[in-house]
């Protein structure tokens, strides 16, 4: 073989075998050996981590990360942020978004479930305090089941208990209990977070405070949240007293919810909900509809085209049961409200908290809208989005809640926007459909929208998604500037976090 037939055979293998590296090494950069066991771009897995709750938008990453330990985050973080080609990495605890925000497009996806198998809650009692220190990955439910066991209980909860502590704590986590105790943001001490830099730091209101209140309801935008200590109650309460009344008028059932959260009373829980008037009453809080009043609800809200459910609990023991359904009837007469229906239940307190039945990703689709209405703008809401949109389309299937918060129970320092009001209202459209009719709600979606910004209300959504970078800087207003420093300071190459569509 001549030499320039030997050179052109070496130069043939040599990129045949680049090419062949190039194929099979589908991440900008090798990830350390201790980790390479726990990365996988297996076509089922990484199709699975394409598919959230929302089952709407559906990104594909090229593989998927499965940390046993907060040592794997690390190592993986740091090897993106020191690639010459940094790598996004989105982060999903369990899957619970709507729009996609948990994906990362031609990333990586970690897949928390592994931790959260191995993970510990670890409870500390003092003579001034109660606190749990737990896992970013851990669930909610995880966290009732044991704080429960040991007479404990966390003071805010959200509504559906299988969502992870780090997921919430990276939106803001809210409910029936918002009102009282603030969300979920406004109760916890301290915080471990993995940065986009790969660093483990821990913060708090005094440590290294920027990124403490920066995670806090920073959609995952500043690092990973892996540990939280959370303050627990006590003793927990063992029962609930639960009322839920319905009303026909609009304006008694914003001014009853106001009158409650504004008193000093015995409620500790309260949500205000719709029944509109395209399906039975029964498909929400079954429960408290006898059977015989189903009918007469139903000839109610086809008369008046939607009614307006108050649900308010008060926690007791088990052996105070008279002096709370005293109180409760004086707490009655003190609403003064005149109610269609009023109903209650007696319920154990866990029993209360579990109320929300298994939701997990299926083959519908929830393009949920979530977002915050300005007490002065819940009028012109009723009128142009309730009357002129929700009951003229007719399409909304799944429940609907409408409910006051107080605006000094969060804390301006985190991340997290809420109206410039004293108070104000979350609406959740919780919609559950079909592919087929998914661009119908999605148009409704759009409509909504479109009515508040010609009415000048300035909503701000919540577990949403922004069409492009100027609705996010609309939407965080006064904080942004704050937020991009953040951003360029704990995560300056934009690795965490793609699926909310902010910096990437």
């Amino acid at each position: 073989m001549s030499s320039s037939s030997c050179k052109f055979l070496t130069l043939f293998l040599f990129h045949l075998l680049l090419s062949n590296i190039r194929i099979s090494q589908s991440l900008p950069c090798p990830l350390p050996p201790a980790i390479q066991s726990i990365y996988t771009e297996n076509p089922a897995t990484v199709a699975a981590a394409s598919v959230d709750f929302g089952n709407v938008v559906h990104d594909r990453p090229i593989g998927v990360f499965v940390p046993r330990t907060v040592e794997d985050i690390i190592a993986l973080v740091k090897t993106s942020y020191e690639c010459y080609q940094p790598f996004t990495i989105g982060v999903n605890g369990h899957a619970h978004s709507t729009h996609g925000q948990s994906m990362a497009l031609n990333g990586v996806v970690i897949d928390m479930k592994q931790m959260r198998i191995n993970g510990a809650i670890k409870v500390g009692v003092s003579d001034t305090a109660v606190t749990a220190d737990v896992g970013g990955d851990t669930l909610w439910l995880d966290v009732m089941n044991y704080v429960l066991g040991l007479g404990y209980s966390p003071y805010s909860w959200t509504d559906y208990l299988n969502l992870t502590v780090g997921g919430t704590l990276s939106n803001a986590g809210i409910s029936g209990q918002t009102f009282k105790h603030g969300p979920q943001i406004s109760n916890v001490q301290e915080l471990d977070i993995v940065t986009g830099k790969g660093e483990l730091v821990f913060c708090s209101p005094i440590e290294n405070p920027e990124l403490f209140y920066g995670a806090l309801g920073g959609l995952g935008q500043f690092g990973i949240i892996v540990n939280a200590r959370i303050p627990l109650g006590r003793p927990t309460p063992t029962r609930v007293r639960w009322q839920l009344i319905l009303f026909s008028n609009f304006t008694s059932f914003t001014q009853t919810q106001e009158k409650i959260i504004t008193s000093d009373i015995v409620v500790s829980y309260l949500e205000g909900g719709m029944l509109l008037d395209n399906g039975t009453p029964n498909t929400w809080r079954t429960f408290f509809f006898p059977s015989s009043d189903i009918p007469k609800i139903t000839a109610l809200t086809k008369q008046f085209g939607v009614l307006y459910s108050i649900e308010y609990v008060s926690y007791y023991d088990g052996f105070g049961k008279k002096t709370m359904d005293r109180k409760m009837k004086q707490l009655f007469r003190t609403l003064n409200a005149n109610p269609e229906y009023s109903y209650e239940k007696d319920a154990t307190y866990k029993d209360f908290l579990l109320r929300v039945e298994a939701t997990e990703p299926n083959s519908q689709a929830h393009p949920w809208l979530n977002m915050f209405i300005p007490k002065s703008g819940i009028s012109a809401f009723e009128s142009g989005v309730v009357r002129d949109i929700l009951l003229k389309r007719n399409i909304t299937l799944g429940p609907i809640i409408f409910y006051p918060m107080k605006k000094e129970k969060w804390d301006d320092r985190m991340s997290a926007v809420v109206p410039d009001e004293d108070i104000f209202y979350t609406l959740g459209l919780l919609y559950e459909t079909g592919p087929h009719s998914l661009q119908e709600y999605e148009d409704q979606n759009a409509a909504i929208l479109k009515f508040f910004e010609g009415a000048g209300i300035n909503i701000k959504l919540f577990l949403g998604n922004q069409p492009n970078k100027d609705g996010w800087i609309k939407h965080f207003g006064p904080k942004w500037g704050t937020f991009q420093q953040r951003k360029a300071q704990f995560d300056p190459k934009n690795i965490l976090s793609p699926g909310q569509r902010i910096f990437n």
